[in-house]
């Protein structure tokens, strides 16, 4: 639970099924408490792939430069390398992180046609697979825990449907989240693909290029180090591949659209929580640090 001026907001994480662990990160419910009228608002960090399911509350989001704008009852958000400026009103929303291979597996899509942006999930038909899921918790009683079998349910149905897993968007997962990889030389070697191979697979399930993934990933092991210890100066947090502060400065640019020491002053009343409960029930701070098989 964070609290700051009156309003607080919990975020809750569940695993899935062992099975669903190489597919899906983990399930979460946020629930906000505020006046009427006023808004819970922080800033997303780059990620991978999100549903949201937000028929119990009013939100807004705007990915990178965009105005913000009501979000959709069941918003499709494909992976970013953009903050995404989000807020919400009172209530609570139950959301599904998607690892690349579930993405794959589930959205016959190309991740990298929908990066950087969100949609309408049931005007789309790559959804429609995930509108019975909306349908069934837009019409819950709110207990966390019947909720949560909803979603557990309908994905264990889902995962039934003979998925076929692809060995390489795996490897590539697998070879990302190694803080020890940090060229487009290392992944190919690592995966034994030429470039050209590398590209297209990365576009299908990754949303970017290697090189674009590759430098996200060294921002996000950095804010991960920050989200978890707020009393840290950046220079202890940034990441050992980047060659000097102002290298991490740029980097935090590109990606969060505003400069360190700004985004430092923010009150992050989502994140903060986010952050503590994801490390707690997953073992990574953020999304895109995620174990594809969970935790080690």
């Amino acid at each position: 639970m964070h609290s700051t001026r009156g309003k607080s907001v919990s975020v809750r994480f569940a695993l899935p099924a062992s099975e669903l662990r190489p597919f899906v990160t983990t399930y979460y419910c946020t629930e906000v408490v505020c006046e009427a009228g006023e808004w819970l608002e922080d800033y997303l960090h780059p990620e991978w792939a999100n549903f949201r399911f937000l028929s119990k509350v009013a939100a807004e989001g705007a990915i990178g430069s965009d105005s913000l704008a009501p979000s959709p009852a069941l918003t499709i958000t494909g992976p970013t390398s953009r903050a995404t400026r989000f807020r919400m009103s009172a209530g609570r929303a139950w959301g599904i992180g998607l690892l690349p291979l579930g993405w794959a597996s589930f959205v016959p899509e190309n991740a990298g046609d929908y990066a950087d942006r969100y949609v309408d999930g049931r005007m789309d038909p790559a959804f429609a697979a995930f509108v019975p899921l909306a349908d069934a918790l837009a019409s819950s009683s709110g207990d966390f825990a019947e909720e949560q079998a909803l979603i557990e349910q309908h994905m264990a149905r889902l995962f039934a449907k003979q998925l076929r897993p692809d060995p390489a968007i795996r490897a590539l997962n697998d070879a990302l989240v190694d803080p020890e990889l940090a060229s487009v030389a290392d992944l190919t070697q690592r995966l034994g693909m030429n470039v050209r191979s590398l590209e297209r697979l990365s576009n299908r399930a990754f949303g970017f290029p290697p090189k674009l993934l590759l430098r996200r990933q060294r921002f996000l092991r950095s804010l991960a180090r920050f989200m978890l210890d707020p009393s840290l100066k950046w220079l202890s947090a940034i990441d050992y591949h980047y060659h000097d502060q102002s290298h991490f400065v740029r980097d935090f640019r590109r990606f969060m659209g505003m400069s360190p020491s700004a985004y430092a002053k923010l009150e992050k009343p989502l994140l903060v929580a986010a952050a503590r409960a994801r490390m707690e029930a997953a073992g990574a701070a953020v999304q895109g640090l995620h174990q594809p098989g969970g935790i080690n």
